[in-house]
């Protein structure tokens, strides 16, 4: 199971495959490969992250992504990576800093693969 795990999602990665929910997470992952540098040491890491940043902002702006109706007033609950909001009654909203990740990508790597566990 865990190697067909990994062989669909290397299959959603590269593009071969798409899954229902989770599209657009997809999309910027591949977005973010795009002219990836690779690093060793753990300040090249923190850099590297910080332009991750950077390229998901200018993404999400030229995409028109924000999601800019957040109730702050809803706060339910946070962790060490994220802060957790009321959305409405049956929905939540989680704004994650993916500080226990090396790279923005390894966040929505992990993302796709939860949504692919629950296929």
């Amino acid at each position: 199971m865990v190697n067909d795990l990994k062989y669909e999602l290397h299959n959603v990665l590269s593009g071969k495959s798409q899954i229902r929910i989770g599209t657009i997470i997809q999309t910027i992952a591949s977005y973010l490969n795009d002219g990836e540098e690779s690093g060793t040491s753990a300040e090249s890491e923190k850099h590297f992250k910080k332009q991750e940043a950077k390229k998901l902002e200018d993404y999400i702006t030229k995409n028109n992504l924000w999601i800019d109706n957040i109730d702050f007033s809803q706060y339910v609950s946070e962790g060490a990576e994220q802060k957790v909001y009321l959305k409405d009654s049956e929905h939540v909203l989680k704004l994650n800093d993916a500080i226990y990740y090396n790279s923005w990508k390894d966040y929505l790597y992990n993302l796709l693969q939860t949504k692919l566990k629950k296929k």
